[in-house]
């Protein structure tokens, strides 16, 4: 059996991820952040786990993909399902994970071909003890 690299030039993809932030197509984002298969990132204006409301899932279903991926910070965290009703009234799939977990998994997902998104969760506490985005990283898988 013969392994290749899955490539995913061209499209939205998350090259290199700290506990600060992402960089997704040469753009970096130190705040939370939305990163859409289909419509690219932007900022995901959620402070922090305890601001996460139901309007900030809802939006996330705009995009109708298949899959959300949480990344909830650091560490694992679940969502309350009573923010998550309106992505599930539409049939849209969700999976909490660290960031990082989320990040790699986006990526696979994304060499896949599935619409999938992925809110990113950076808050402003878990910097102080973390590292930059390092200017040569591997990228992610």
């Amino acid at each position: 059996m013969k392994l290749r690299a899955d490539r995913i030039s061209g499209q939205t993809a998350i090259t290199r991820h700290s506990s600060q932030g992402v960089v997704v197509n040469d753009a970096t984002f130190t705040v939370s952040v939305i990163v859409d298969s289909q419509q690219g990132a932007r900022p995901w204006n959620v402070a922090g786990f305890e601001a996460l409301t139901e309007a900030a899932f809802s939006q996330l279903a705009d995009q109708q993909p298949e899959l959300v991926l949480f990344g909830s910070g650091a560490q694992l965290r679940f969502v309350h399902p009573s923010l998550l009703r309106h992505l599930m009234a539409a049939g849209i799939g969700v999976e909490c994970m660290d960031t990082p977990a989320a990040c790699r998994t986006y990526n696979v997902l994304l060499a896949e071909d599935r619409r999938v998104v992925a809110a990113l969760l950076f808050e402003a506490d878990s910097t102080a003890t973390a590292t930059p985005l390092p200017p040569h990283a591997s990228p992610s898988p």
